[in-house]
């Protein structure tokens, strides 16, 4: 009988952006980091539509597709498959309070800190079902919004029905962004939809 699987606790926060935007989840420790990468587009509120690394101590996990495009420039020695690197491991290289960095599109340069944290103790030796999303706060900005810099000048002209650019920016998101939008339960029901879909 296989090992069951055992919760690690992540807090991931996108790091240069006003006010925070957080999420606290519980993941299964037998995922890889390409698993890992999946539902923190789910949870952040990303399309999942650039490329993303993660940086772990003095290494670099990222997709193989992305350590060939890097390696035409650079030296790649660094670099690690993420299907090939466990939440079991970072977990154990990091330990409890250790952090590691998410960044999602270069271009953008969307960086998230990723702090590993102590599960709760409902979900040790538990049953309950993995992964959750247990809190957090704040929309994800949309994506090819500019980065940091891009998504305050979008929230100002959003916020302001007068501002030239606010037709055209309501029209680019499709109608209504509300930078304070998170919502728990759907996050947590509707992944399980999408999971089942991708099977």
């Amino acid at each position: 009988m296989p090992p069951k699987p055992q919760p690690v606790a992540l807090r991931i926060e996108l790091l240069d952006v006003v006010p925070l935007i957080w999420r606290r989840v519980q993941v299964s420790n037998q995922w890889t980091l390409a698993s890992l990468h999946h539902y923190l587009q789910w949870i952040m509120g990303w399309m999942d539509t650039h490329a993303h690394e993660f940086h772990v101590g003095a290494g670099v996990v990222a997709p193989d597709w992305w350590i060939r495009e890097v390696g035409l420039d650079s030296d790649t020695f660094n670099y690690r498959d993420e299907r090939r690197v466990s939440v079991a491991a970072v977990a154990a290289e990091l330990g409890i309070g250790g952090e590691a960095e998410y960044r999602y599109d270069m271009g953008d340069g969307w960086r998230h800190r990723m702090v590993i944290e102590s599960p709760s103790s409902s979900w040790v030796g538990g049953d309950l079902p993995l992964p959750v999303c247990v809190a957090g706060e704040n929309a994800c900005p949309p994506d090819d919004v500019g980065g940091p810099h891009g998504y305050a000048l979008f929230l100002e002209i959003i916020a302001d029905r007068k501002h030239e650019q606010h037709e055209d920016m309501a029209r680019w998101i499709g109608g209504v962004f509300d930078p304070k939008g998170f919502d728990l339960n759907r996050i947590n029901r509707d992944w399980k939809g999408a999971k089942a879909r991708r099977r």
